[in-house]
This record gives C-alpha cells, structure tokens and sequence, in this order.
C-alpha cells in the first residue's frame, strides 16, 4: 500500500519509515500537518498515519480535513500519540473520523496488524463503490429499481440522480423497424 506518513519527530519519523518500508509499503513523508494536508490533496492516498500533535497542524485538524475533502475515496487515518489512551483522547479522536488509534512508542506488530485491517476495510469499501454503481433495470421495459422497491422509467431516474434533462429522437434501426410496421400495417 501506498501511506503517507506524517511526523515532526525525526527519530520517530525514521523509525515509522523504516518500519512501513519494511513490510513492503510504499511511503510518502511530511514532517508538518500543512505539509502533510498540501501532500494528500494533491494526491490522496488510501492510508494515513499521522502523529496527534505537530507544527501547524495536528492530526486531529488533518483527518477533519481529508475527511471533508470533496469526491476523495475513502482514506484510512492511524492517530500516533504519546499522549496516552484515555477516554477522552479515544473520544476526540473518534470525532475527529480517526480509524485507528496507536500510543508511542511504536509498536511494529501493532501497526502491521492495523494495516492488515486498513487493508481489508479499503478492499470491502472498493467492493461497496462498486455495488453502488450498479443500477437494476428491468431487461424487459428498462425501468430502473429503486431503493424504495419501486420501478420507474430510465429517464426520470437519472434526471432525479443527476439533473440531467433527455431529448428524444429515433436511431436509424428503429426508424426503420417503425417504417416498416406502418407498412405493414397500411
């Protein structure tokens, strides 16, 4: 995986990277939550761990941040900290969108473990997206299934979802499908 790292501290920075290297990980460096923000909008990752407590930014404000970036795929944020686990500092970091929360020192099985969960959880939310970008429709009249078990017509659904307004005219093979039942017809 691709994880961008964000540390102040140049041991613990190094130590992180190293580590993260070591398991097979891409890994982008910031030593600044700006640095870090100005990085990941740029070009989002998937995975982020971040120290708690850094020039400019903390890693509370980043994840709020990446948490409110528009059309960005779902990003997994590890809060470091040596600030100890209490109740509160679990709870700040909750609000915050923080999926995952790790005390200092680092702890390499521990954040290997966590990556094993980021991973799973981005391949379960890829699997969610495209879930969602499957539109039923009847292969009959192709009305569209909506979530309130109901049947409408194609246009009306994706004028409802998009705001996309239809014209209407007829392709050459309908035309002459149509042509050729008036003749018929007559």
């Amino acid at each position: 995986m691709k994880i961008l790292i964000a540390e102040d501290d140049a041991i613990a920075l190094k130590l992180l990277q190293l580590t993260l290297e070591g398991m097979g990980h891409e890994v982008v460096v910031t030593r600044t939550g700006p640095e870090a923000w100005e990085t990941f909008d740029r070009v989002p990752v998937r995975v982020v761990v971040s120290d708690w407590r850094m020039p400019g930014m903390d890693g509370l404000e980043f994840c709020h941040r990446v948490r409110a970036r528009p059309n960005t795929p779902y990003t997994y944020f590890i809060l470091l900290t040596a600030l100890g686990a209490s109740a509160e500092n679990y709870v700040l970091a909750t609000e915050a969108g923080i999926d995952d929360f790790l005390p200092k020192p680092l702890d390499a099985i521990a954040i290997w473990m966590r990556l094993r969960v980021a991973h799973r959880i981005l391949w379960f939310t890829r699997e969610v997206h495209q879930l969602k970008q499957l539109i039923p429709i009847c292969a009959y009249c192709q009305k569209i299934h909506t979530a309130k078990d109901y049947w409408q017509r194609f246009e009306t659904y994706i004028k409802q979802q998009t705001g996309s307004e239809f014209s209407h005219g007829i392709c050459p093979e309908c035309l002459e499908a149509q042509m050729a039942k008036l003749k018929c017809a007559n």
